[in-house]
Parts: C-alpha cells; sequence; structure tokens
C-alpha cells in the first residue's frame, strides 16, 4: 500500500537525524496544510490513522505546530493562492460551543457560590458569640410543626 501522507513520528524523526530538505505550508479551502521535502519526495503530512493532510484552520495554529511540535523553525513557502478562509472544514462545525461554554461558566460560578457560603458557615460555627439551640430543641418544634400540618390537613385548611 503506497501512502501519500507522511505522520508527525516520522517527520520528528527525519528533523533528528536533519534529512528534512525543506516545509511549506499550503493554503487549502478551509485552513493550512504542511508539505514536507525529504530526499526525492515530497508529501503532505497527514492525520493519524488515514491516509489524509492534516488541516488547520488558522496559520497561526499551523506555524505552532510546526515550530513547537516538529521543531522545524523555517519555512521554504508560503502559498495562500488556493486559500479559501470562508469555506468550513467538513465534520468541524460546533454549534454546541457556545452552550458547553455558557454550562462551564455556570458551574464554575455556581462552584464559587458554594465555596463562599461554606466558608460564610465554617466562620459562623467558629465565631464564639453564634447562639446555637440545643438538637433537644429543634427536635421538639419540628415535631410541633409536623402536627400542625396534619392537623390543617386532616380539617381541609390549606
Amino acid at each position: 500500500m503506497t501512502t501519500h501522507t507522511i505522520d508527525t513520528a516520522t517527520v520528528k524523526r527525519l528533523v533528528e537525524a536533519r534529512a528534512l530538505r525543506g516545509a511549506a505550508i499550503i493554503g487549502q479551502p478551509g485552513g493550512w496544510s504542511i508539505m514536507l521535502k525529504y530526499g526525492t519526495e515530497e508529501r503532505p503530512l497527514g492525520i493519524q490513522r488515514a491516509d489524509k493532510p492534516r488541516l488547520w484552520r488558522s496559520l497561526d495554529t499551523c506555524v505552532g505546530y510546526l515550530r513547537d511540535e516538529l521543531r522545524i523553525v523555517k519555512v521554504d513557502l508560503l502559498d495562500a493562492t488556493q486559500h479559501d478562509a470562508e469555506s468550513v472544514l467538513p465534520g468541524k462545525s460546533r454549534p454546541d460551543a457556545a452552550e458547553r461554554m455558557r454550562n462551564a461558566f455556570a458551574a464554575a460560578e455556581h462552584d464559587r457560590w458554594f465555596r463562599e457560603q461554606v466558608e460564610m458557615g465554617l466562620k459562623e460555627a467558629d465565631d464564639p458569640a453564634t447562639q446555637w439551640i440545643a438538637h433537644e430543641a429543634v427536635e421538639r418544634d419540628r415535631a410541633q410543626w409536623r402536627a400542625d400540618l396534619v392537623r390543617q390537613t386532616e380539617n381541609g385548611d390549606s
């Protein structure tokens, strides 16, 4: 089976061996791809587990991947002639992202509020001026309250 792309692990080995002859960033509809030259070959960087070129939506992210992940700091060519920023990559639409972010923010806000409430409760409990109510008094008041509710229900009072 002939592959048309080169994987990241192979590129890293080629960089370590100084066998890479060059790298180019090529604009595509919906993103940017990386073309690598080694020996007499020229192949695009592929995605994992498939023989398809990898695409980045952002040129900055693509350059960052070259620099930080692959340790390639020199690019021979930047070709934007085929780049179309308006094109949408198939399967990349995330309409749920805004809702997910709202939920994450709400959860973080609730967590902050809850921790404040616990902190306030602990401070109040540690305060020597806090007046405590005996358990027996609370049980007696609660029993009286329940009896009143039962009586109201039996009498049809609301």
